[in-house]
This record gives structure tokens, sequence and C-alpha cells, in this order.
């Protein structure tokens, strides 16, 4: 009879479930889209300014993030930088957690050029609000995978 007990038996690793960040200053916007990614199988993380974003993909390093476009100037809690959403992304793509993370920009802006400057900045999609929910999906779907299917 031994004295010494028996090891631990190591719990297998489970499925990685994809985490998502969403940033945005309207909290309306950040509820709804998280409610969605969360009843998806995705675990989400939430930011409403640009300092808060890059903090949160330093601490976390999320899968993919959505990122608005417009942040006003009293969504800023810096007191220095005026964020926006291509600016937290010029950060996001300097800091080695982030380089190749993919983005989805979202807006309520009208401007035309902004799907334009979006891709080129290397968006992977684009969204109007108010976001079809379920085209959203899809693409983060398409680019992440299913979580749906690591649950199986």
């Amino acid at each position: 009879m031994s004295l010494t007990p028996e090891p631990a038996a190591s719990k297998p690793a489970g499925p990685h479930i994809p985490k998502i960040l969403v940033a945005d200053d309207n909290v309306v916007i950040l509820k709804a889209v998280a409610i969605t990614l969360k009843s998806a199988g995705y675990e989400v993380r939430t930011a409403m300014d640009g300092t808060t974003a890059i903090s949160c993909v330093r601490r976390e390093r999320p899968d993919l993030i959505i990122l608005d476009i417009n942040f006003p100037p009293e969504a800023t809690h810096t007191g220095g930088i005026q964020w926006d959403g291509f600016l937290i992304l010029d950060w996001l793509r300097r800091l080695e957690e982030s380089r190749d993370t993919p983005i989805i920009f979202i807006t309520s802006g009208q401007s035309s050029n902004l799907l334009e400057k979006a891709v080129s900045a290397g968006a992977v999609a684009f969204f109007h609000k108010p976001i079809d929910q379920e085209e959203m999906l899809n693409v983060i779907r398409h680019t992440l995978g299913d979580p749906q299917d690591l649950h199986q």
C-alpha cells in the first residue's frame, strides 16, 4: 500500500472558445451585440473607449475585435487622445498581441468613404448600424469557425 497520494488526474483541455472584444461608446449596442455573441457560443469582452479597448486586447488577447469607428469626446476618458476606430486599429496593429487579429468595423456614420477606408485598413467586414446581427454572425463564423462545433 502506497502512502504517497495518487497524482491528480489531469483534466483534458477543453476546446478553445473564441473570445470577441466589442468596442463601442453606445451601451445599447454593446449589450445587444454581446447578447447575440454569447448566445452563439462566444466569450465576450466589452470596452467603451479606445484606452479600455487597447488594455483589454493586451490582457485578454481576443480572437476577433468588433470596433466602432466613432467615439465622441465625452466617451474618451483619457483626457488627451480623441479616439476613433482607425486610430485604435493603428495602435492594435503595433501590438504583438493583436497584429493579426481580425477586425470588424461598425458605424452609424454615413460617409461613403468609410467602407473603403475600413477595407484598406484591413477590416474583414464593415457594418452600418443598426447591425444585421445574423449577417455579422455569419461573418464571424466564417472568420473564426462556429463555436457550437467546439461543444460536440
